[in-house]
């Protein structure tokens, strides 16, 4: 039987879960959030280097009182869209602490951002930098690159980004239409388990700032995205080890003054969540094992379609039995897992799902009439 030590729950968020458990008649599914483990991530993310400021990826569990957790531990927010926003103006997060990576963004939420007075924007193209000229004259902005992906659990090298042959021209492009081009950006890949990807990326985008600052534009913003890995499955390096690799890249290759900006979403919340959900079905299907939950691909657990794969524990002590594990949905795409080992359970029974605090509520949708599991912080 998987236990919550292999499925990397601590002893503190065990304990809390299960007394939450035992003690509240909610309907599964629901989501529990371990405010003390976000608050322990909060204090080690961005540490390890110097002059770091920590953006939190607003995408990766948008709940409000995820928002107003982070907000209380001084965090900063980064953004993609008008409804983030407007969620962060609810808050009372200021525009000083806000900033948008994203780097195509619609004509209407670059209007609502210049009201709010955001200052800075990514950029990757000639067509973005006409629209931030008309819309967001006085913005800062900072170029994305694209970088080496693999090694990554969910890959970003394809949508975004422009390759360093590309870069110098870009900002000159920027520069002569009359916008302060800051720094740059780059995306390792979300959950990215390959750490020296993060030093390939430093040292292409050093080049760039060495070729900007011979004709004249110095930069002073480094923002290296997030990346950063939590565990499911198995170990993954430490963010201190991280760190340490990039603190010693950034010394090597930029001006001692730069800034750093990191964006970390997964590494922030991930594994301070974990999914309580009910098993409703089962089934013999030829030689296969069928077990459905109330939670499913469509309302919360999206990201096994890239290859996320978590850790689910069951209280049975009936003998084990491998299973293909699926959601409530009538889709036949709703299918969690192909081959996982537990001991059968009753219908009714809870199944839990571990590391499962980001990008999960945030892709939910009500497909086939089903509730977006709601998040509980414990």
């Amino acid at each position: 039987m998987e236990t919550f030590e292999k499925a990397s729950i601590r002893k503190s968020t065990w304990r809390k879960i299960l007394n939450f458990i035992a003690s509240s008649d909610y309907p599964t599914p629901y989501l529990l959030l371990d405010a003390a483990v976000i608050r322990e991530k909060a204090g080690i993310i961005g540490k390890g280097l110097r002059n770091a400021r920590t953006f939190y990826a607003v995408k990766a569990h948008p709940a409000r009182e995820v928002v107003e957790l982070i907000a209380s531990l001084g965090l900063n927010f980064e953004i993609a869209s008008e409804g983030e926003l407007r969620l962060l103006r609810e808050v009372g997060i200021g525009p000083e602490r806000i900033i948008s990576s994203n780097p195509v963004k619609s004509p209407s939420f670059l209007r609502e951002a210049k009201e709010f007075g955001l200052q800075y924007f990514a950029f990757d193209s000639a067509e973005e930098i006409e629209k931030i000229a008309t819309f967001c004259p006085d913005a800062g902005i900072y170029l994305r690159v694209s970088v080496p992906n693999e090694g990554s659990e969910w890959p970003l090298s394809r949508k975004f980004g422009v390759e360093p042959d590309e870069a110098l021209s870009l900002i000159l492009m920027a520069v002569d239409r009359g916008l302060s081009v800051v720094g740059t950006t780059f995306h390792v890949g979300s959950q990215c388990n390959n750490i020296y990807n993060w030093q390939t990326a430093l040292d292409k985008v050093a080049s760039i700032w060495e070729a900007s600052d011979k004709k004249g534009v110095r930069m002073k913003i480094l923002n290296i995205g997030g990346g950063y890995p939590i565990r499911y499955r198995r170990d993954v390096a430490e963010i201190e080890e991280i760190e340490r690799l990039i603190d010693a890249k950034v010394i090597e290759r930029f001006p001692p003054d730069v800034e750093i900006h990191v964006e970390p979403g997964r590494a922030l919340v991930g594994d301070a969540g974990v999914f309580v959900t009910s098993v409703i079905g089962k089934a013999v299907r030829g030689k296969e094992n069928w077990l459905y939950i109330d939670a499913g691909v469509f309302n919360g657990l999206m990201e096994v379609l890239g290859g996320i794969r978590y850790s689910y524990i069951v209280g049975s002590r009936a003998p084990e039995k491998r299973w293909k594990l699926a959601g409530p949905s009538c889709d036949s795409l709703d299918v969690i897992d192909q081959d996982i080992v537990l001991p059968e359970p009753m219908i009714g029974d809870h199944l839990l799902i571990a590391s499962a605090g980001a990008y999960t509520i945030s892709y939910a949708s009500e497909f086939n009439g089903f509730a977006i599991p709601r998040t509980i912080l414990i």
